[in-house]
């Protein structure tokens, strides 16, 4: 009897095993991009979260305070779409348009202040993370997430409301 209860035992567990192996995984949707248009743009401020080199090191001239990231904001100003770079030392700023869905930047207007180290970097390194292909995406949270791509870095911003 004692060997007919193991023998039942290894029976169900073996048979259990299998059930669990023969089920389906659910599939994993891609996020769905969200396409690139002002209003989009224009919805919330986008603050920046992570930036990464193309070898995988963080940008940290972008990261020199927590407490003030760069921050994008788009808005209308007399019927022209404008960018505005916030927490950067300079006062920076362009007009862009949205071309077959890519963001593309007129001249970036910029005070110059003779700014100290580490900000000097964090205007530099500013201009080349906004340089870019735009996407919009959510993340797990659905929160909305800006992502700029260019030869060097990958910058993720996530949707701030205004």
């Amino acid at each position: 009897m004692k060997n007919m209860t193991k023998m039942m035992m290894a029976a169900t567990l073996a048979v259990g095993t299998l059930a669990a192996g023969c089920q389906t995984t659910p599939s994993v949707t891609a996020p769905v991009a969200q396409p690139i248009t002002a209003k989009a743009l224009q919805a919330y401020d986008w603050q920046l979260v992570d930036a990464k080199r193309t070898n995988g090191d963080k940008v940290s001239q972008l990261f020199f305070d927590p407490a003030k990231p760069l921050t994008l904001k788009f808005f209308k100003d007399n019927g022209n779409d404008r960018v505005t770079f916030v927490n950067t030392c300079n006062n920076m700023g362009a007009n862009y348009s949205v071309e077959n869905g890519n963001v593309v930047l007129g001249n970036v207007l910029s005070t110059m202040m003779a700014c100290p180290e580490p900000q000097a970097s964090f205007d530099t390194a500013t201009m080349a993370t906004v340089q870019g292909k735009y996407s919009i995406n959510e993340n797990a949270n659905k929160t909305p997430i800006l992502t700029i791509t260019n030869d060097k870095q990958v910058a993720h911003f996530k949707a701030i409301s205004k």
